[in-house]
């Protein structure tokens, strides 16, 4: 009696983890029907720290996929307990080569989601506000998205109020978005023509410029920054308040656009800024 109780428990718990499979399954599956519904013009956030930042930032996270959720759960305890909540909520597990599929490259962290991008009207109020607290930096034609991204990480951490690009480079392209780590939600990325450029006082670095040591960067300031082969355009040029120049050894030609951006906040941060 009790052993044919203990079969009919086993067959049983078979049924329920059949079943439990086909749930996960079926979810596996919807996630990544709605992944592709929604992808073209969602913004891709690949890996956790994109979406760890996302999520800090009040973005509107869609979808989230991943390969490994008890790998992602762990990771989220030991690096940022503080969305840990909020990613198991939102996570569906898919097979490895699912997820692979879906994105451009697979990230070593095995997740990966989507994300309405903030309403452009929203950004361009922001950056149009004043007074400023903080400065919008200019990148004058950029080239390099890896640049760009990481430009977007320097921007968001020292709490500028946005970055502008000018030029055909997408500021939210996902290389972009990569490189910045999820932190275009932390503040206002747009593209804008030197014409739609906010208000304020524009500083363009140049190296013929006055050492920017000399400058006290007020709050509404324009931190402009050409690309490192061309520097600014003529355009800009002319529409700049002053020429500024970092400080810089005479062997040296130039420094990356990440750490000149890096450099001139936080001249203006020491000085008293955010």
């Amino acid at each position: 009696m009790n052993a044919a109780r203990g079969d009919e428990a086993d067959e049983q718990d078979r049924a329920d983890a059949g079943h439990a499979s086909a749930g996960a399954t079926a979810d596996a599956d919807d996630a990544v029907r709605r992944w592709t519904a929604l992808r073209d013009g969602a913004v891709l956030l690949d890996g956790f720290h994109a979406l760890k930042h996302a999520l800090r930032f009040d973005a509107r996270i869609a979808v989230v996929l991943t390969s490994d959720l008890d790998g992602v759960r762990a990771l989220a305890d030991e690096l940022a307990p503080d969305v840990t909540e909020a990613v198991a909520e939102l996570a569906t597990q898919v097979p490895a080569d699912a997820l692979r599929a879906l994105v451009p490259r697979a990230h070593p962290t095995g997740i990966a989601a989507l994300a309405a991008r903030p309403a452009r009207a929203d950004h361009l109020a922001a950056l149009s506000r004043t007074p400023r607290t903080a400065p919008v930096v200019v990148l004058d034609n950029p080239r390099n998205l890896g640049n760009a991204g990481a430009v977007i990480r320097l921007a968001a951490g020292f709490g500028a109020t946005g970055v502008v690009t000018t030029g055909p480079l997408d500021p939210w392209h996902p290389n972009v978005v990569r490189g910045a780590a999820g932190l275009h939600f932390a503040t206002a990325v747009e593209r804008l023509s030197v014409a739609s450029l906010p208000d304020g006082p524009l500083y363009a670095l140049d190296p013929d410029g006055k050492d920017i040591r000399s400058f006290e960067l007020p709050d509404d300031a324009l931190l402009a920054f050409g690309s490192e082969r061309s520097g600014i355009t003529d355009e800009l040029r002319a529409r700049a308040d002053a020429l500024v120049s970092l400080p810089m050894r005479p062997q040296v030609s130039s420094y990356n656009l990440a750490t000149s951006v890096g450099m001139a906040l936080f001249h203006w941060s020491a000085a008293g800024g955010r």
